[in-house]
C-alpha cells in the first residue's frame, strides 16, 4: 500500500484509533524510502518531509500522528550521510512500531490494577488501551460489568461491545444521551484519548466531557488510558489542539441536508475534558495524575521549551 493510499485510509477513518494510525503512518514512511530515487542527502530529506507532511495533514487532533512522525523523523534530520538517513529511518519507524505496540499491553497491566472485583465500568469510544485494562481485569478473574456507549454519528462502540462480547464480559450498550442515566450504578469511568495537552485536559471522542462531567457529579472516578505519544507537546507553547471537523453526511443524509435551508449540520469528532474531571491517566510509563503532564512530555517524549521555541520561530518566519 503506498503512502497516499494510507493517507487517504487515515483521513477517512479506515484506519482509526490513535495507535493504529500512528503505527499505519510510520510503516508508510518507512515503504515510501525504498520508492524515494534520491541524489543526495539533501533531496531525500525534502522528499521524507514532503511525505510526512501528507500523512500529518491527514487527522489534525491525532496528536499521535505528528508525535510518531517527529519520533522517526529527528533522527533522520540530523544523519550526515543519504545512508545514514535511511539507516535511521528504518530504526527508528521499527523501533516506534515496537514500543508503541507493547505500550498497549503495559497500560492494560498498570490500568487493571485500578479495577476492582465486581466493579462496574463505563467506557466510551473504541480505544485499544481503554479496553486493554478492562480485558486484563478480566483476565486476572476480576468479575466486571460494562456500560459501553453506541458514540454517534460513526458507531464505534459496536467495535468495542464485540470485542467485549468475544471475552465474555457481560455488557450493556447504551446511546450516549443514557450516560448520565446510568452513572449512579458506575463504579469506574475509563476511556481512552487522542490528545492530551500540557495542563492535563483530554481531547477525546466527542461526548466524553459529557461523560466526565456527569462522572464529576455523581463522584465517579474517571480514568484515562493513554500511550505517551498521544501527550501535545506543542500545547506548551500555548498551540490549542485542533478539533477536527467531519462531514456533516455523517449526521444527516444529503439529500435531507439539501432540503433543510436553514438547518447546518455540525460534526466535531472530539471534545475536550477538563483536567480537574480527570483523576488519573494511565500510560506504559505508569499512572499519572493530569497535573504531571509535562513530566511525560518532558522525559518520556523527549521534548524541552527550548526545543519548541526554535520551532515556533521558524513557523513565524515561515507565515511572514
Amino acid at each position: 500500500m503506498s503512502l497516499y493510499e494510507t493517507a487517504e485510509k487515515i483521513r477517512t477513518m479506515e484506519i482509526r484509533g490513535a495507535g493504529k494510525i500512528a503505527r499505519a503512518a510510520v510503516e508508510a514512511l518507512k515503504d515510501h524510502d525504498h520508492t524515494v530515487d534520491a541524489s543526495s542527502l539533501e533531496r531525500y530529506l525534502q522528499e521524507m518531509e514532503r511525505a510526512a507532511g501528507t500523512l500529518l495533514a491527514t487527522r489534525p487532533t491525532a496528536v499521535s500522528l505528528p508525535n510518531a512522525l517527529h519520533f522517526v523523523m529527528n533522527s533522520v534530520r540530523r544523519a550526515a550521510s543519504l545512508d545514514e538517513a535511511r539507516r535511521a529511518l528504518h530504526s527508528r519507524a521499527d523501533a516506534f512500531i515496537a514500543s508503541s505496540t507493547t505500550a498497549v499491553e503495559r497500560i492494560g497491566e498498570i490500568g487493571a490494577r485500578h479495577i476492582s472485583d465486581g466493579d462496574v465500568l463505563m467506557t466510551h469510544c473504541n480505544s485499544q488501551a481503554a479496553l486493554a485494562c478492562i480485558l486484563e481485569a478480566h483476565r486476572q478473574g476480576k468479575e466486571v460489568e460494562v456500560f459501553a456507549t453506541e458514540v454517534r454519528p460513526r458507531n464505534q462502540g459496536l467495535l468495542t461491545i464485540r470485542a467485549l462480547n468475544d471475552a465474555g464480559i457481560p455488557t450493556r450498550y447504551i446511546v450516549d444521551s443514557a450516560a448520565r442515566s446510568f452513572m449512579n450504578d458506575i463504579d469506574l469511568v475509563i476511556v481512552g484519548s487522542d490528545a492530551i495537552a500540557v495542563n492535563g485536559a483530554v481531547v477525546n471522542k466527542i461526548g466524553t466531557s459529557q461523560i466526565a462531567l456527569a462522572a464529576h457529579e455523581a463522584r465517579t472516578n474517571l480514568v484515562v488510558a493513554a500511550e505517551t505519544y498521544k501527550f501535545a507537546p506543542r500545547t506548551i507553547l500555548g498551540e490549542l489542539i485542533e478539533i477536527e471537523e467531519r462531514d456533516p453526511g455523517e449526521v444527516l443524509a444529503a439529500d435531507i441536508a439539501g432540503a433543510l435551508r436553514h438547518v447546518t449540520v455540525h460534526n466535531p469528532a472530539f471534545d475536550v475534558t477538563p483536567a480537574e474531571y480527570v483523576d488519573l491517566i494511565v500510560t506504559e510509563q505508569g499512572a499519572f495524575p493530569p497535573e504531571l503532564a509535562y513530566v511525560i512530555i518532558r522525559e518520556y517524549l523527549g521534548w524541552d521549551i527550548e526545543e519548541f521555541q526554535k520551532i515556533f520561530e521558524i513557523d513565524h518566519q515561515d507565515q511572514e
